[in-house]
């Protein structure tokens, strides 16, 4: 079970990568070209593999969050109580969110096998600039399904939920 999370975890880091002229890419094609990109990068340095927390922590740091868009993130998991919060409390709320999905997605990275990532459909989200794109973890055993909410900003797709199992993280 823990191995199963932990892949889902990983391949959900895996969709988000270090700059690059995303705002041209389509939000399909961006999640399959991150994926392999973080995957290949996680099988390929050992140091990953035996579980070095500081070059996990960096490679989820480069590859992962610079395309999470943690306002909306934070916002949507805070609640009404976000609209009641000082500036300096929203800092704080999305920084100490942002080193809690690091660690999340760091013990996942570890854990990569042979698993690989097939986008399945990509859905728009009526009246808004968001698209719904569904994955499938391949490895051994069953497919685990992954959707992923993207919102497109002014420069950028950026992650902004993941379901998994059917319940939105954030959400």
């Amino acid at each position: 079970m823990f191995k199963t999370l932990f892949a889902v975890a990983a391949v959900t880091a895996s969709i988000c990568t270090a700059p690059m002229a995303m705002a041209e890419v389509a939000p399909d094609a961006l999640v399959r070209q991150i994926s392999v990109d973080v995957i290949d990068t996680a099988r390929a340095d050992k140091a990953i593999q035996a579980g070095d927390v500081s070059r996990i922590l960096g490679l989820v740091e480069t590859k992962v969050m610079p395309f999470v868009n943690f306002e909306v993130v934070t916002r949507s998991a805070v609640g009404v109580q976000w609209r009641g919060a000082t500036p300096e409390q929203r800092t704080r709320l999305q920084t100490e969110f942002k080193t809690l999905l690091v660690r999340v997605y760091a013990g996942a990275m570890s854990q990569l096998g042979d698993q690989t990532v097939a986008v399945t459909k990509t859905l728009p989200v009526q009246g808004s600039t968001q698209v719904v794109v569904q994955t499938e973890v391949r490895g051994k055993g069953e497919p685990i399904k992954l959707d992923y909410r993207l919102d497109k900003t002014a420069d950028a797709w950026k992650i902004i939920d993941v379901n998994v199992g059917g319940l939105w993280l954030v959400q």
